[in-house]
């Protein structure tokens, strides 16, 4: 029982894939190092996640808003107009788990944080396809009230916690950090930390608000709805929105089995076009989807709907921008969005970025990497791009330029 929102946040679908997590212990390989502690095992399921055979859509998600459009696409029943079946979707607690059960192939359609499949197809060689963006923006920093940080320059000498390694929000974070002079470092805990270094460690999202509340760490850096709780149960306050650092940034993306992909288009197709009428109905709908995935309504969410509509609506410019943690008033953009089409600039520069991001593990895999190759490779545009022309309501986000929705120049601002 979660000590902050009253529900059981340690949902793990049915008995047997509890039971598979439990067994490997994903949480403690988590704690360890996040995905480069799962590197060697997960290369045995090359030949076995072939995703299910059949074609019921099996979803599997973390309880934050960045799954928002795979669960739109089951609640509101767009699978269902698709001539699809779709299993009501299993939330997984921690990242570790939701990437063993992809790989075993207990799911064939599963969220994850962007560079997670970079990982997965160049460290490990396991043929996972970017499908789509899930969502942009929707992350934040958040720090305890009686820290006394105020900037990101006030960070040394701080513990802060990150969702994992391999993560939009390890490469934002660090940035912000290096700008202001800051050094990021990995030590165990208790180990002495020079006044210019920030102390990083991974902990799974559900547990980042009690941790905070419990002063285990400073702060946390995640995805929503983990922000919003922070701030109303945690005694957190926000330093920084991450959209405010980098515009419209990616963070979880739409990820299938590169199998099911190739053998299944039509199949494939149809989910695609069910996802991105679920981000513009998600887009057009933020109140309405945040009582929705509350467990004030259809449950998706362990948390109560003030908390999730908070997460998804409250991005007050004059509020936050008082409190430091809006800049860039002028860039428009909302507390979360949702917007698609996986733009190819912005794969370049996470491929660059991680190169520059410290990480728990061996990294060396990504030195060789090309941008322009991954860019090409790891992503597949046909199928949402298809999507995107049967629903062009899409480009009515003011994120896309309408005389060339398909390109776009990245911004970063500290």
């Amino acid at each position: 029982m979660c000590s902050l929102c009253g529900s059981d946040v340690v949902h793990g679908g049915d008995e047997e894939t509890t039971s598979l997590f439990n067994r490997r212990q994903t949480l403690d390989m988590l704690a360890a190092g996040g995905l480069a502690a799962l590197g060697s095992w997960l290369g045995g399921f090359n030949s076995a996640a072939h995703a299910a055979d059949d074609d019921v859509v099996r979803i599997g998600y973390l309880p934050i808003t960045d799954a928002t459009a795979l669960l739109v696409a089951h609640a509101k029943g767009f699978f269902k107009d698709e001539g699809l079946t779709a299993e009501r979707p299993t939330l997984i607690r921690g990242w570790s788990p939701l990437v063993e059960a992809f790989a075993a192939g207990k799911f064939n359609l599963v969220h994850l944080l962007k560079p997670i499949p970079v990982w997965m197809r160049y460290n490990n060689n396991f043929p996972v396809k970017i499908m789509a963006w899930a969502h942009t923006n929707g992350s934040g920093v958040v720090v305890g009230k009686d820290t006394g940080v105020k900037s990101f320059s006030d960070l040394g000498g701080k513990q802060i916690a990150v969702p994992f390694w391999y993560s939009m929000h390890n490469i934002v974070l660090q940035y912000a950090l290096r700008k202001s002079g800051i050094t990021p470092v990995i030590r165990a805990q208790g180990e002495p930390l020079a006044a210019n270094e920030c102390n990083l460690q991974v902990m799974a999202p559900p547990d980042m608000p009690a941790g905070l509340a419990a002063k285990k760490i400073d702060g946390y850096i995640v995805a929503e709805p983990f922000n919003a709780m922070g701030e109303i149960k945690a005694g957190g306050r926000m330093l920084r929105f991450t959209g405010d650092i980098w515009k419209n940034h990616p963070c979880c993306v739409l990820c299938m089995h590169e199998e099911v992909i190739t053998k299944k288009a039509e199949w494939t197709q149809k989910v695609m076009n069910a996802l991105v009428r679920a981000e513009i109905y998600a887009s057009a709908n933020k109140a309405e989807v945040a009582k929705l995935l509350s467990k004030d309504g259809e449950g998706y969410l362990p948390l109560p709907a003030p908390v999730i509509e908070r997460a998804m609506t409250y991005y007050d410019s004059g509020a936050y921008g008082e409190a430091g943690a809006i800049h860039h008033p002028d860039w428009k953009i909302g507390r979360i969005d949702f917007q698609p089409w996986p733009y190819p600039s912005a794969t370049k520069l996470i491929v660059g970025a991680m190169n520059e991001t410290v990480v728990g593990g061996d990294a060396t895999f990504l030195k060789k990497l090309d941008p322009e190759f991954v860019a090409k490779d790891l992503v597949n545009y046909e199928f949402v791009r298809n999507a995107m022309l049967k629903h062009p309501e899409w480009k009515k986000d003011p994120s896309v330029n309408p005389s060339d929705p398909f390109n776009r120049t990245e911004v970063l601002a500290l």
